[in-house]
């Protein structure tokens, strides 16, 4: 199982596109074969940070997902565009 959080940040005049293209992105996502979760929020008190939780079954559920059309429509072509910021948080299960 592969977990991660990814952390964004926007320009306050670009969070209405940003949460359209969210809300897209994630319809399609969770759609995937070997998509478990993705889930993405905006941080509260951060004005504008996306905060994104993804678990995959997989490597290839990964890769699935970042070759999927959708991804590169609203995430490379959209989200990637207007970022300002991006980190990957890497995560292990406990159990």
């Amino acid at each position: 199982m592969l977990s991660f959080i990814v952390r964004m940040k926007f320009e306050q005049e670009d969070c209405e596109q940003v949460a359209e293209w969210l809300r897209l992105l994630t319809s399609a996502s969770r759609q995937e074969p070997g998509c478990v979760s993705y889930i993405p929020h905006f941080v509260e008190g951060e004005p504008c940070t996306v905060l994104i939780y993804e678990q995959y079954v997989d490597e290839a559920a990964l890769d699935h997902h970042r070759n999927a059309p959708h991804f590169h429509q609203y995430a490379v072509g959209g989200l990637y565009q207007r970022m300002r910021d991006r980190q990957l948080e890497n995560l292990t299960a406990v159990c």
